[in-house]
């Protein structure tokens, strides 16, 4: 008898464990259908976004694809344009670069040649003086000679 009284007042074990249960029970029902709830309506939003939402952005991203390729196709002829320009204006540039180049180095030989004109000129006279002095020292030397053997 003991026992059983000591299992009726101090044992709380089954009843416990079946209030447990119970808890478990009752949490697995309602989580399970609100589980439900959010995959149903997973399902509708998944249904509604295939069957209306991806064709509309389908036919808007066509659309939009089409003229976006128009635009870069005429943005890539104007910058061609600008390519062809601009290479035209650099060989222009270089041509000219080189006119005044081919110019420049015409005129400095042309300097050069009258500085070998003009050298030789200026080489001619001081020759010339050169043996005009000579010939008046040596016309000295004679007149000083004349007058040594007096």
């Amino acid at each position: 008898d003991v026992g059983e009284v000591y299992s009726r007042l101090l044992d709380h074990r089954p009843v416990i464990q079946g209030e447990i249960r119970y808890f478990v029970k009752e949490f697995e029902e309602k989580r399970g259908l609100r589980e439900l709830r959010v995959l149903e309506n997973l399902k509708n939003t998944i249904f509604d976004a295939n069957e209306r939402v991806l064709p509309k952005c389908e036919q808007a991203m066509q659309d939009n694809l089409s003229e976006t390729f128009k635009r870069l196709q005429a943005a890539n002829a104007m910058i061609h344009r600008l390519q062809e320009r601009e290479c035209e204006a650099r060989k222009l540039q270089a041509d000219k670069m080189m006119a005044r180049e081919e110019k420049c180095i015409a005129h400095w030989e042309e300097f050069m040649r009258e500085q070998q004109n003009k050298r030789a000129e200026v080489d001619e006279e001081h020759r010339k003086a050169m043996e005009r002095l000579k010939e008046q020292y040596s016309e000295m030397e004679k007149e000083l000679a004349k007058y040594a053997s007096f």
